[in-house]
């Protein structure tokens, strides 16, 4: 039997992390000694494993509840945007073999919207117009996937891409700038030979990889087994949309209507048919039409679904243009208690006053200040009232300062008014006027300029003299434009009155002032935020807790329903009737402020192939979210 080694136990003075703390009292009984915090350690490993668990279950859930809402009977369609790279792809073959693979065999003229019980979902191809950025850019905020679609036998040479041009790249970068849902890119127009049809695939993958993010897939779309293989992989697909577009419900309209409003001339109710989508949608909250405006609804109505997921193979596509016969299942009507208000710009008072009337600590400040100012005894002409000698500023201290250096106590002391009444007024006669006088040269100081003082009398001057006046001018104005912000003391003017109507600051970097101070009347009408962020946070979890809870004024997300917007201008409606055969009108939910007009800070970047100068205060289009607007924006640099 051998040895058994023992080790000698390693020197230290405390032999775990648990022990630290035997030799210390506690803090609450310094008599008795404090006890070991093992069991705490313990149990905090145990909670925080708890809290891991319970975050994993949380994340399992939701990703179940989203794939059952994106993929369930009662999910929406989900919207396929087809964009050609070029204007050599042929959308409109590869929207028309997917809609015929969903649909039924024998359906004749597919629409846009199919259900497909094969692969238990339903569908909506959209064709992106080449050539129109407009169209491009309101389908892609729409849009869940978007197929980019590449011909083989079409070569660019104008780009740095054999399968995209121009268009195709601006397109690109707009997209990448609203925000990218899930895309794929289908290439079509391969070789019948095999050799040549993997040559030309390897080919077009690595000429596009880099232009897509990384997670895009490429499928080949030539046959109908190519097509099946890319709806089969679609179906479980998690498809990923931008933040904007997740948090605030949207609906993309398949018909829209309207209603005359007899009571109010020249406007009328637009009623917007679609599938409510991301969130559900409260009948008092404001909605927002994109390219219209804001505006409040007056219903939500309930349709049912004209396309259900288990329905006949003869009625697994249908147009919505063709449906008549709406069976309103539920309506909700608003709330006036609860209904937000539809407020725009700020209605100031214009008594108010707030952005320069006097808080109260100021207010007893200017008092303190006042009552110290009635003790000082000050030298004053004779006759002068309290009016008056407020505006006449003391120079006393400085008096006072260059007679110490004298060394005479008696100069340096002050007298009362009464008894020196007569010698104040003969010091100061050369440096205080009268009133009216006081007044006429503080205008006339005003009014001089340095040009004025230069032209002298024109009648008897030669030519040589006008000529050296005039060279004289231009200098004087040619050091304005040098240095305009620089001002010449006037040497006849005290700087003093010549300079009343300013305000001193002593330093520009110290000196603190109100950054609201002497706005204009106009800024009154902008909302502000004292915490954006605070705001922000409290309105996105207001808006998650409506989600959350099963509210009788809100539709959830998923159902046909028809909106009636409220008040929309007669003109603007029938524009949108005839706009939804080519564009998709988007209506989606505002959150709590977001009608409200506030200040906005872009940061502007112009794209590589723009070269022409971005002028300051130029008209511009705005694209934020479902939201457009046209602005003239002010550089800041």
């Amino acid at each position: 039997m051998g040895r058994v080694q023992a080790n000698k136990a390693h020197k230290t003075r405390f032999s775990s992390k648990s022990s630290r703390n035997i030799h210390r009292t506690s803090l609450k009984d310094k008599g008795r000694i404090a006890k070991s915090d093992g069991n705490v350690g313990k149990g905090a490993r145990a909670a925080r494993i708890q809290h891991n668990k319970m975050v994993r279950e949380q994340k399992r859930a939701a990703l179940l509840k989203e794939r059952r809402a994106m993929s369930g009977s009662s999910s929406p369609p989900r919207v396929i945007v087809l964009f050609g790279l070029s204007a050599s792809a042929d959308l409109d073959s590869l929207a028309k073999d997917l809609l015929r693979l969903l649909s039924a065999e024998d359906a004749g003229v597919v629409p846009s919207t199919v259900s497909s019980p094969e692969y238990k979902m339903r569908v909506t191809v959209l064709k992106a117009p080449h050539g129109d950025l407009t169209a491009c850019m309101e389908m892609a905020k729409v849009a869940d996937l978007i197929g980019f679609v590449a011909s083989a036998s079409s070569l660019c040479e104008d780009t740095s891409s054999y399968y995209i041009d121009s268009f195709g790249n601006q397109c690109l970068s707009v997209f990448r700038s609203i925000g990218l849902p899930s895309t794929v890119v289908f290439m079509r127009d391969l070789p019948l030979d095999m050799k040549k049809r993997q040559e030309f695939k390897k080919m077009c993958i690595s000429s596009l990889t880099p232009e897509f993010p990384e997670d895009c897939r490429f499928y080949l779309a030539d046959t109908k087994d190519e097509l099946h293989k890319f709806m089969w992989l679609f179906k479980g697909q998690r498809v990923s949309a931008p933040h904007w577009r997740n948090q605030r419900p949207y609906l993309m309209a398949q018909k829209v209507d309207i209603v005359n409003d007899d009571q109010n001339p020249g406007k009328s109710t637009l009623l917007l048919t679609g599938y409510l989508r991301a969130r559900s949608l409260s009948v008092n909250q404001l909605v927002h039409v994109s390219g219209v405006g804001d505006f409040q609804l007056t219903k939500i109505e309930v349709i049912k679904d004209p396309l259900p997921l288990n329905a006949r193979k003869d009625h697994g596509a249908m147009d919505f243009d063709e449906v008549h016969e709406v069976e309103v299942i539920k309506s909700l009507d608003p709330n006036p208690m609860k209904q937000e208000a539809l407020l725009v710009e700020n209605v100031p008072d214009p008594l108010a006053g707030e952005q320069t009337w006097p808080t109260e600590e100021e207010m007893a400040e200017a008092e303190r200040a006042h009552e110290q100012k009635k003790l000082k005894k000050r030298s004053l002409p004779r006759g002068t009232s309290e009016y008056q000698a407020a505006w006449i500023v003391d120079d006393s201290d400085v008096e006072d300062s260059e007679s110490d250096g004298d060394g005479d106590d008696d100069n340096g002391m002050v007298l009362d008014e009464e008894e020196n009444g007569i010698a104040s007024r003969e010091g100061h006669n050369g440096l205080y006027y009268d009133d009216d006088q006081a007044s006429l040269n503080l205008r006339d100081s005003e009014e001089e300029t340095e040009v004025d003082s230069m032209i002298m009398d024109g009648d008897n001057l030669t030519k040589e003299q006008i000529k050296d006046e005039l060279k004289k001018i231009k200098e004087a104005h040619a050091e304005d434009e040098e240095f305009p912000d620089e001002v010449d003391t006037p040497l006849d003017v005290p700087a003093r009155r010549r300079f009343a109507k300013y305000r001193g600051l002593k330093s520009f970097r110290t000196s603190s002032w109100d950054p609201k101070e002497s706005l204009p009347p106009e800024y009154a009408r902008i909302f502000a935020f004292d915490n954006f962020k605070r705001t922000q946070k409290h309105v996105l979890a207001n808006a998650l807790d409506v989600e959350q809870a099963d509210r009788d004024d809100c539709v959830p997300a998923g159902t046909y329903v028809r909106l009636h917007v409220r008040e929309v201008p007669t003109g603007v409606a029938t524009g949108l009737c005839d706009l939804v055969k080519t564009l998709p009108i988007v209506s989606c939910g505002l959150l709590q402020h977001e009608s409200k007009m506030s200040v906005l800070h872009f940061s502007i970047k112009k794209h590589d192939s723009y070269s022409a100068p971005v002028k300051s205060k130029e008209e511009l289009i705005f694209h934020v979210g479902f939201r457009q607007f046209v602005a003239r924006y002010c550089d800041s640099s």
